[in-house]
């Protein structure tokens, strides 16, 4: 199989091996991921305090969350250039947990407004939950063992 190198150097390190069929793209998207989960966690707090200040128009957007969010899409779409199947499918993931996000966001301001308790994004964690297990296994068992499955 020919590989593409569209962005040059980026894909000399990115797409190169760490480990036998591990590539460190994958790798850092598996850290990507966790790192959106952490700062959901972060903005989740962040959401909450603000709540309890100043009520519903109080509540806004973390940049941490959306640095993460930002990075994991593009993160995504790179990995679409190097492993077309993989990459598409984590693309569907990343969007999923993206919109999520947003729909989680808009519904913290809703139960701001109504003055109840903030619930706890289940939807957001469910989606990234799923591109977590789906990103794990291509980074440890989509390689070699992989071929015999």
């Amino acid at each position: 199989m020919t590989t593409y190198e569209l962005f040059g150097p980026v894909d000399a390190v990115l797409a190169s091996e760490i480990t036998g069929e591990i590539l460190v793209v994958e790798v850092l998207l598996l850290g990507l991921v966790l790192a959106n989960m952490a700062a959901r966690a972060l903005a989740h707090r962040h959401h909450e305090s603000q709540a309890e200040e100043g009520g519903a128009e109080a509540i806004s957007r973390h940049p941490a969350r959306f640095g993460a969010n930002l990075l994991l899409v593009l993160g995504s779409f790179y990995y679409m250039t190097i492993h077309h199947h993989a990459g598409i499918v984590l693309s569907v993931l990343v969007l999923g947990v993206v919109f999520t996000d947003i729909f989680e966001f808009e519904s913290r301001k809703v139960e701001a407004r109504r003055e109840i308790e903030l619930d706890r994004p289940k939807a957001a964690v469910a989606s990234s939950l799923l591109a977590l297990v789906y990103m794990g296994y291509v980074t440890f068992f989509s390689g070699p063992i992989g071929q015999f499955l």
